[in-house]
């Protein structure tokens, strides 16, 4: 890399005393409800963004107030697993301390606490350590949660596959003692951090890793920077593939940013994981582009120094020849809503909730519904990549009981369309400082009028069209790996995207920019009726819209998504 001036991101890091900044005395200053200079980004190595309530931002202004700030806070939890016990924990934290009261299951296999005033944050950081639970580098410069394949079905794989996405977290965390002295106030040492793996500026930007288990690509592989394709023989692990330089963010107007697919580096056995994960990590560490942020994840490393050169020193590092990928295949991408039996005779209810919002509606208390089968339930609960929650581990015996529960607080509803089930959105407003439109609350009403357009065009019920609405283009709600995405671009105002595929091995390409809503769904309107038209029989709607001469498929993201 050409030596240029380090980003300001680069001083504040090296300048933090291993992420600690001058955290604390921000923590005990109660004249603002925010935080200052280095520690507003500090506070991400941490768990937590400093953000307000948009919607009211501007009265507050006018009488003289500062913003209601608070913090939005996303727990680390590979994999998404989490106990009943844990949830009613958390439960009760986002009734009783959340401006909000809700919780939200994110796009990162995790939830979410928004709306966390500062006199809460210690007690919240307290809460969390006193069921085993911490937010420990799930924001920031590091790589952040775990995500691994929810599929409850196959178990023993499952619970393989899930160690080692416990392992790589635990492997790749910080080791800065910053978190416990700050938050749970722990013991301040006198000896010297050190970060073996993440170095004393850790890394250039946000990493991403998942642990996926074919043929489901519920994780969307292509949107991380270091994938394992878990690989079986007899229904027993035996390796990885191991993919590399996903990402989908992006800046509106700078072509040198773009979504990129992961590359396939080849095969690994299960004792070199660990080796290869903190390779990949390293390489990255001291690859990266340090003084352009907007060009410092992994997947433009890849294509800067080639991927053949990034390949040869992540061999070198883990003392490894990666062997020929093993063949695999992704078939699917969404949750099995509903009832599935496991092959250890246990069954799994997938929950679909819109969002991923638990809260309690007028007609739909959501989130008293999960706490009272928390209550009930002896199994544990996955949080899917997908925004849904999984009741896993039931007993024959128990789904009546669970189902019931289920049923009677509108967690169970048969009406939900295969559209509905299909269909993602970020945050976004009021609570993102990013967002330059709506998402989560666009969503519903958005998937509503799709809905009306397939039946108008005579599609049956359960056809649907992966579709998904970001605020911004900074990638959280991937809409850069659906059928229909649309990328927030200024209020009431979206870019769309197409060609994306159902399996989520394909980037959409723009269609149009910057249109209105009455505009998308005139767009929409036009290629739903072409697609129920004129398609070969099963063909999906991306697919149809490749093949069709719509848009031009994006097979080399640098080169073809801006052509």
């Amino acid at each position: 890399m050409s030596e240029q001036k380090l980003s300001d991101n680069e001083r504040l890091k090296g300048e933090s005393n291993f992420l600690r900044g001058t955290i604390v005395d921000d923590l005990n200053d109660r004249i603002t409800g925010g935080f200052t200079a280095d520690n507003f980004q500090l506070i991400r190595f941490h768990g937590m963004y400093q953000q307000d309530d948009r919607d009211i931002r501007a009265e507050r202004a006018k009488q003289k107030l500062e913003p209601l700030h608070n913090v939005m806070l996303r727990a680390r939890m590979p994999g998404g697993i989490i106990t009943p016990k844990q949830w009613l924990a958390i439960d009760k934290f986002a009734d009783e301390h959340t401006l909000y009261g809700s919780i939200r299951l994110t796009t990162r296999q995790t939830f979410q606490f928004h709306g966390v005033l500062k006199p809460n944050i210690k007690l919240m950081h307290r809460t969390l350590n006193q069921i085993g639970i911490d937010s420990i580098a799930t924001a920031g410069d590091v790589n952040r949660n775990v995500l691994c394949t929810s599929n409850p079905v196959e178990s023993t794989l499952h619970q393989e596959a899930y160690e080692w996405a416990k392992k790589i977290s635990e492997h790749l965390l910080p080791k800065t003692r910053a978190y416990a002295e700050i938050w749970l106030d722990g013991e301040k040492l006198e000896t010297t951090d050190e970060e073996p793996i993440l170095g004393s500026t850790y890394l250039p930007r946000k990493f991403k890793t998942t642990v996926v288990i074919p043929p489901q690509n519920d994780v969307d592989v292509h949107a991380n920077d270091l994938n394992f394709v878990a690989i079986a023989e007899d229904g027993k692990l035996v390796g990885f593939n191991v993919l590399v330089g996903g990402g989908l963010a992006m800046t509106h107007g700078d072509k040198s940013t773009y979504p990129r697919r992961a590359d396939d580096f080849g095969f690994i056995p299960l004792d070199k994981t660990l080796d290869v994960a903190a390779a990949v990590v390293t390489t990255q560490r001291d690859w990266g582009n340090r003084s352009n942020r907007k060009n410092a994840k992994t997947k433009y490393t890849l294509d800067r120094v080639g991927i053949d050169v990034f390949k040869t020193e992540v061999e070198k590092r883990a003392g490894i020849t990666f062997a020929d990928s093993r063949p695999y295949e992704f078939t699917e991408r969404g949750d099995r809503i509903g009832w599935v039996e496991g092959i250890d005779g246990k069954h799994h209810l997938a929950l679909f909730i819109e969002n991923g919002r638990l809260l309690d509606y007028p007609d739909k208390p959501l989130k008293t519904g999960v706490a009272e089968i928390a209550k009930v339930h002896k199994g544990d609960f996955r949080m899917t990549a997908n925004q849904n929650l999984i009741v896993a581990g039931v007993a024959a015996r128990n789904k009546k009981a669970i189902e019931k529960i289920a049923r009677d607080h509108g967690l169970i509803d048969d009406g939900v369309s295969e559209q509905r089930k299909n269909s993602m959105a970020c945050v976004s407003l009021p609570t993102c400082p990013l967002a330059m439109a709506e998402a989560e609350r666009f969503l519903p009403g958005f998937v509503t009028d799709i809905e009306e357009l397939l039946a108008k065009h005579g599609l049956a019920k359960d056809e649907n069209i992966i579709l998904r609405v970001t605020g911004c283009p900074n990638g959280c709600g991937r809409a850069m790996l659906a059928e229909i995405g649309l990328v927030g671009k200024a209020p009431g105002r979206y870019n769309l995207h197409l060609g994306g595929n159902r399996n989520g091995t394909r980037i959409p390409k723009m269609y149009r920019e910057n249109i209105t809503v009455a505009q998308i769904m005139e767009e929409i309107d036009a290629l739903v009726g072409r697609w129920a038209a004129e398609r070969n029989e099963g063909e999906d709607f991306g697919d149809f819209t490749i093949r069709a001469g719509i848009i031009e498929p994006v097979l080399v993201s640098k080169r073809d998504f801006y052509a």
